[in-house]
Formats: C-alpha cells, sequence, structure tokens
C-alpha cells in the first residue's frame, strides 16, 4: 500500500506491516507472517507517528497500483495515529461515559481501599501475604510508556477505564507497566511529555498530564482490585529502547537510571497499589560486544548486571522497604568463573535476553536485611521470536527443561532459592509455536510460578495480544489458554488486595484460602 503524507511526516514504531516514509510517501509492506490473506480473511496494519502539520488517514489508497477504500481512524490529535480495521465484537469493553469533575476528584482514592495491608514478601520460592498466605502473581504486561506515546499504546482506540476493568474481569491480578528511565526522570523535574491518545474516547484525560494520567491508572486498578509492577524497559524513550544492551546510554547515564528508580519508589511508597518494581528489562549483549554487554560476576564493573541489581535494589528498598524486586537475568554467562575476557563464543552459555540467570548458583543477588524482598525473573519465548537452538530437530516438555529452562533459571525455583516471575511469555496460536506455549503453561500451572503475560497489546509485532487492532475486542482462543493459569479459587479469580475483589468475576485476598 501507499499513501500521501505531510512533509517532515515520521513513523516511530508500527505493527502488522513494516513501513517507509520517502518525502510525502508512505509506503507499507507486509509483516513476514501475514503476506498470505485467506479468501474471507483480513489484515490490519498501524502505526505511531509526529507531523508538523495535521495529518488526516486518507479515504483511499494505492493498493498494488489500484485505487482501493481505506478505513479512517483519525484519533483527535497529530501526534498519534492507528490505522485498523477489525470487524469482530466478541467480549467488547465499550467506554462508560466519562466520569464528571475536575482532576483533583478524579485522582482521589477509592474508599473501598485499605492502605498498607496488601504489602507482600517472599520465604523459599514461594511469594506470601502479611498473614503468610501463599500468592500467585498472575498478570499481563501492557506497554507505552516506554514508546513515547507517554500513555498506554492503543488509547488511540480504545478507553483507559474499561481497559482496566476489562484486565480486571478477565482475571488478572498484576498489570506489569514498561516505562523508560528518562520519563520517569522528565516526571521528577516537573516535566510531563505529551500523552499520546485519542480525546474523545477518553475525555476525561484531556485536563491531566501524562504524569496525572499514570496516577490516574493507579486508582483504576486499585478500584478493580489489580496490582501494578513498574518495569524499567529502557533508559531512554523509545519504540526500541529495549534493544539497547545495558541500563544506561550516553544520554541516561547509571545515575540517572538509579534516580528514576529511588523517584518512583519514594513517590508511591504510601501506594500499595504498586507492589514490586522490575528494576531493569532484559540486560543483554554478546561476548564480542565487551564492556557494553550484560555481565554477571562478584566485580564492580560498570556493565555488571549484578552488582549493579543489588546497589539498584537498596537505593528503591531505602525508599520503600516493603516492595518486591523483580531481578532479571542477562544473555550469556561466562562458563570460566565469572572471566567474561574471551570473545569466542564457546566460552559462554547463551540464553533469551534477561532469561540467563545461571549467575544466581555461583554468585546469587544479596540484599541483606531484605533478601525477603527478591524475586528472580526470567524471560522465555518460542520460535516464531527466535529458533533457539534448543528449538531445532524438534522439541517438547521434557526437552525443554533439559535444554533451557532447567540450567538457566528453574533450579531457582526448585532448589527454593526464591521464587521466580516470568516476566514475559507468550506468541501466536499456531505451530511451531503453539507448542511450546503449552508446554510453559504446562510448567507454570505444575509450579504455580508466578507470571505476567506478553502481552496486552494488540501491536506486539512478534507475538501478538491480547486484545485485537481496536483494543477492545478480547482474542478468545489466547484468552482461554492463558486463564488456565490464572489464580481461581471455586471458579473465581483471585486478587491481590485485601479488601478489594477482582474484577467482577473474582474475589478479594481476604476471601482466598491461598495456595
Amino acid at each position: 500500500m501507499s499513501f500521501d503524507v505531510p512533509s517532515g511526516f515520521s513513523i516511530s514504531s508500527s505493527w502488522n506491516g513494516n513501513i517507509s516514509v520517502n518525502g510525502t510517501s508512505a509506503a507499507v509492506t507486509n509483516a513476514e507472517y501475514n503476506g498470505d490473506i485467506p479468501v474471507g480473511g483480513s489484515v490490519s496494519f498501524g502505526f505511531n507517528y509526529s507531523s508538523p502539520t495535521a495529518f488526516t488517514p486518507p479515504s483511499t489508497v494505492d493498493f498494488n497500483g489500484a485505487q482501493s477504500s481505506a478505513p479512517s481512524n483519525n484519533n483527535g490529535n497529530n501526534n498519534q495515529n492507528n490505522n485498523q480495521n477489525n470487524n469482530q465484537n466478541n467480549d467488547q469493553n465499550p467506554a462508560d461515559p466519562a466520569p464528571s469533575g475536575n482532576v483533583e476528584e478524579l485522582l482521589k482514592r477509592t474508599d473501598k481501599a485499605k492502605q498498607g495491608d496488601d504489602w507482600l514478601h517472599t520465604d523459599g520460592n514461594k511469594i506470601l501475604d502479611k498473614n503468610g498466605k501463599q500468592v500467585w502473581l498472575t498478570g499481563v504486561n501492557w506497554f507505552g510508556y516506554n514508546t513515547g506515546t507517554n500513555t498506554f499504546d492503543g488509547l488511540w482506540n480504545s478507553n483507559l477505564r474499561s481497559s482496566v476493568k476489562g484486565i480486571a474481569d478477565h482475571g488478572f491480578n498484576l498489570i506489569r507497566v514498561p516505562i523508560s528511565a528518562e520519563l520517569l526522570n522528565q516526571w521528577s523535574r516537573g516535566e510531563y511529555p505529551k500523552a499520546n491518545y485519542n480525546n474523545a474516547s477518553n475525555a476525561e484525560l484531556n485536563d491531566m498530564n501524562s504524569l496525572q494520567i499514570f496516577d490516574y491508572f493507579l486508582k483504576l486498578a486499585e478500584e478493580n482490585g489489580v496490582k501494578v509492577m513498574p518495569d524499567i524497559h529502557c533508559a531512554e524513550t523509545n519504540a526500541m529502547g529495549h534493544n539497547v544492551n545495558l541500563w544506561y546510554t550516553d544520554k541516561v547515564t547509571v545515575d540517572d537510571y538509579y534516580h528514576a528508580l529511588e523517584w518512583i519508589a519514594d513517590r508511591y511508597k504510601d501506594n500499595d497499589t504498586i507492589i514490586a518494581l522490575d528494576i531493569k528489562n532484559e540486560p543483554h549483549g554478546k561476548p564480542n560486544e565487551g564492556s557494553s554487554a550484560a555481565i554477571w560476576n562478584n566485580s564492580t564493573a560498570k556493565n555488571n548486571w549484578k552488582y549493579t541489581a543489588e546497589t539498584a535494589a537498596k537505593k528503591v528498598l531505602a525508599k520503600n522497604p516493603n516492595l518486591l524486586i523483580m531481578v532479571e537475568g542477562t544473555e550469556i554467562y561466562s562458563k570460566k568463573n565469572g572471566d567474561y575476557s574471551s570473545t569466542n563464543s564457546a566460552d559462554y552459555y547463551f540464553n533469551w535476553w534477561g532469561g540467563n540467570l545461571r549467575g544466581v548458583k555461583d554468585y546469587p543477588i544479596d540484599l541483606g536485611q531484605y533478601q525477603n524482598k527478591l524475586v528472580y525473573s526470567p524471560h522465555d519465548y518460542g520460535p516464531t521470536v527466535y529458533e533457539q537452538p534448543w528449538f531445532q530437530g524438534g522439541y517438547n516438555y521434557d526437552s525443554l527443561i533439559r535444554d533451557c529452562w532447567q540450567e538457566n533459571w528453574l533450579y531457582i525455583h526448585q532448589n527454593n532459592t526464591a521464587p521466580l516471575l516470568i516476566g514475559e511469555w507468550g506468541g501466536f496460536m499456531r505451530e511451531p509455536n503453539l507448542t511450546w506455549m503449552t508446554c510453559m503453561r504446562r510448567l507454570i500451572k505444575e509450579n504455580h510460578l508466578n507470571h505476567t503475560f506478553w502481552c496486552y497489546n494488540a501491536n506486539s509485532g512478534d507475538t501478538g495480544g491480547l486484545v485485537l487492532d481496536d483494543f477492545s475486542t478480547w482474542d478468545t482462543e489466547k484468552y482461554n489458554f492463558v486463564k488456565e493459569v490464572l489464580w481461581q479459587e471455586n471458579g473465581k479469580f483471585v486478587g491481590l488486595d485485601h479488601e478489594i475483589p477482582l474484577g467482577e468475576n473474582g474475589i478479594s485476598l481476604g476471601e482466598a484460602k491461598g495456595l
């Protein structure tokens, strides 16, 4: 497809298609997985953009040289747009009338909540509440605060209030929120980058800055019995920021990274809607990248993730000692007693970015008096994201344990060292990925591993989402698959708030028996 755009128009991120801009013309080609459209089928794509002048989606586009009508979906501002066409109407979350009142009134905490009774701690491989009841964190990821949207992606189509309610009603008791260190530090300085969303569908947000919208989200989560875990997904605000190996860049220093964590911990220290912090998403890097690669040993090297994680965690817990701290792994781990001087790949164990926690066996994270706040959080994906060696030639549940999971992180759970939370897992519901999805679900279910599914967003190009392109219609097949590993008792979803039930179909933690 091709269509005209204003001069200076640029694409910041896209999904379900490859989009390029040349002067005043934009061209779209298919993604690898959606080039063939079956009879009666449909394909949609979307993008975020910036434009010096107003851009209105065209009513017609050139499709292989022929004119074809296109749906128009202008969200009411000049910074974001999502073109989509979807005629499915299952499980929609229509927007309720916008609540009335000024910003101060909208941000008032709910009267139903009791503050400070929902903090969690660990004991061995279990996560417990204040009464020693074992809990099961079964959540979902919803990104956008890391990409430059400066709020959740998808609000160009959907309503925030209805979306949070939909997540709760579908039984997810935790939302992992990817966010950038840069944005947190801007907020800390009183700078509020514009939040991009559909102004008409989210009228109550129009008088709020981006930080106030985040605070409003926390209130909505609280009202629906959902807990929140911010995740420092990248140093700089950028849709591709997670590709950067480390937690710092030329623009965002290590001290800036620490400051962002301290600021968010301190600001919300009296709000137990935020129960955990994932202190850095997917530290990674390969042997030939030297000091630009994340390592794990007992050194104080700037790129040593183990040392940085301990330092960051202690800074966070000095501000709020009640938070759970999620520590992810790296990509490589040295076979030579923590020596990373070799550039030979044969001298290293490899895994997914953030998924290599072999170093815990030799150099465990030490949080001193706060050790009962530590949770290790690997990421794991299937062959449609990347065909790792353990997928080649066929694989099954036993081979995945043997060739990947056991030595990289499962031993942490089995040895009762600390709890695990699989921070990202997910993908398309088709082979060869579906076999991996089924195996991972079995592992989670049999061991009651905590997890946050990737992801809610429709615009995750290599996994898809739990909702379709309208960000309101749930993918029933994928949801029913994940539903099997959501915490339930007697057919009711179990939340993590002692007083407020989880959505319309759940119970509170106070009502639950526990695992």
